[in-house]
C-alpha cells in the first residue's frame, strides 16, 4: 500500500468520527428540547389543575364618556366690575348740556323741581359734611370725590359741600377743578341736584350738593 492511500483512509476516518460526533450532539440537543417542552406542558397542566375551570368574562357595556363641563362663569367678578363701572366717572363727559343756563350753572335731575335748586342757593338745606379739593390733582380729586359721595350716602347724609377752589393759584387764574367737579357730580346717580354756594359758604369756589336718600336711611 502506498503512502498516499494511507493518508486518504486516515482522513476518511477522521471525517466519519466528526460526523458521528455531530449526530450525537444534534440528538442530545433534540432530547433537551423535548425535555423542556415536556416540562412546560407539565407546568401548564399543573396550573390548569390548580386554577380549575375558567369562565370567560361577559362583555361590559362602557358608559359613554361624560361631556366636558363648561368653564364656571365668574358671576361675582362680573357684578364687581359692573359696580365699578356704575361708580366710575369720566373726564370726557359733556356736562354743559345738562346744566341750567344761568350764571351759577346749577343742576337738577329730571323729576326734581326748580324750587330744590332755589333752596340750595338760599342755604335752606343744612350742610352736613364737606370735601375740600384744594391742592389735589385731577385724578386724586376724582377719586376723593367718589369716595366722599359713597361715604356720605351710606351715612344717610342729604346735603354736602364740595370745595373745588376759585382758581386763584392756577395758571391763568382759571379754576381747573371747577368744570371737572360739576361734570363728575352729574355722572353720579346719588347726586340729584347742586348749585353754587352762597358767598358765606364759599361762593363760586364751592358747590352745595343734594344727595338722593339712602335706602338704609329710609327703612
Amino acid at each position: 500500500m502506498s503512502v498516499g492511500k494511507v493518508r486518504s483512509l486516515a482522513e476518511l476516518g477522521a471525517l466519519k468520527r466528526a460526523l458521528q460526533a455531530a449526530e450525537r450532539e444534534a440528538a442530545a440537543a433534540a432530547a433537551r428540547a423535548e425535555a423542556e417542552l415536556a416540562r412546560l406542558r407539565r407546568e401548564r397542566d399543573l396550573f390548569a389543575l390548580s386554577v380549575g375551570p375558567v369562565v370567560p368574562l361577559r362583555p361590559v357595556t362602557r358608559a359613554p364618556a361624560s361631556r366636558a363641563r363648561p368653564h364656571p362663569i365668574p358671576r361675582q367678578r362680573e357684578r364687581d366690575e359692573a359696580a365699578v363701572l356704575a361708580e366710575s366717572i369720566s373726564d370726557e363727559f359733556d356736562v354743559e348740556t345738562l346744566l341750567d343756563t344761568d350764571e351759577a350753572l346749577s343742576f337738577r335731575r329730571r323729576g326734581v323741581g326748580p324750587e330744590v335748586v332755589r333752596k340750595l342757593r338760599r342755604g335752606v338745606w343744612a350742610i352736613q359734611a364737606q370735601l375740600d379739593l384744594h391742592g389735589a390733582r385731577r385724578d386724586e380729586a376724582r377719586e376723593q370725590l367718589g369716595a366722599f359721595l359713597r361715604d356720605a350716602v351710606r351715612a344717610g347724609l342729604r346735603c354736602v359741600r364740595v370745595v373745588h377752589g376759585k382758581g386763584n393759584g392756577s395758571p391763568g387764574r382759571e379754576p381747573v377743578l371747577k368744570g371737572k367737579v360739576r361734570s363728575w357730580l352729574v355722572q353720579k346717580n346719588e347726586v340729584i341736584a347742586f348749585a353754587q354756594a352762597r358767598a358765606q359758604d364759599g361762593g363760586h369756589g364751592a358747590l352745595i350738593v343734594l344727595l338722593r336718600p339712602s335706602k338704609a336711611a329710609s327703612t
